[in-house]
């Protein structure tokens, strides 16, 4: 079984802001593939679908929001884990997250490391015990004007970055599905540039 886990902070108060990114990501993931996220599972929004994927066999997926704050990710993450078939974190598990230090819309694939001050991120790496751990930055950039990074990240995006999401959120659901179908390194190569993506977009959500 593939394991998909968006971040993010639970609650309409949070919904639509930077820091939600990753939830953003796995759902229009879900609703590509039509999962529904409406189950209340591990301490998160949870549903579980087969994928069918061009050229590959349908595959077991699940989608997974934890609805604890940001910090406090990991243990939804690793509740999944222990119930949850997925045979190897660093092969079958993918974490969405946002990025400050990547410019807005660029997206990053990575098998590991550190989770660079995402506090979600270092929380699924503390409760899991391991950093080998695929995941996908969604940049959200940082703020033209000085602010608080805190601030910054749980205001909203503006009306234009808005208006463009939901072609960058169908590449990064494009990405997982590379993911999916040809494996992290493949799609490392195919996303992990800095030119615009446009072109990259296959489908919607």
């Amino acid at each position: 079984m593939k394991l998909v886990v968006g971040l993010g902070n639970p609650g309409p108060r949070y919904a639509r802001t930077r820091h939600n990114a990753g939830f953003r990501v796995a759902e229009c993931f879900a609703a590509r593939h039509a999962i529904a996220l409406d189950s209340e599972r591990f301490g998160g929004l949870f549903g579980r679908g087969r994928v069918a994927l061009p050229g590959g066999e349908p595959l077991d997926v699940g989608v997974l929001e934890p609805q604890e704050f940001m910090n406090r990710s990991g243990d939804a993450v690793a509740l999944a884990l222990s119930k949850l078939p997925v045979e190897d974190a660093s092969r079958d598990l993918i974490v969405a997250l946002d990025d400050v230090d990547l410019p807005f819309g660029r997206l990053r694939l990575r098998a590991g490391g550190g989770a660079a001050g995402q506090k979600g991120l270092a929380h699924v790496i503390e409760r899991l015990g391991r950093s080998d751990l695929p995941r996908l930055r969604f940049g959200i950039g940082r703020s033209q004007t000085p602010i608080d990074v805190t601030a910054w990240v749980l205001e909203r995006f503006s009306p234009e970055q808005e208006q463009a999401l939901p072609g960058l959120l169908a590449t990064a659901a494009d990405a997982l599905d590379a993911w999916l179908r040809d494996g992290l390194e493949v799609a490392m190569n195919r996303f992990n540039r800095a030119a615009d993506r446009s072109e990259d977009l296959i489908h919607s959500c």
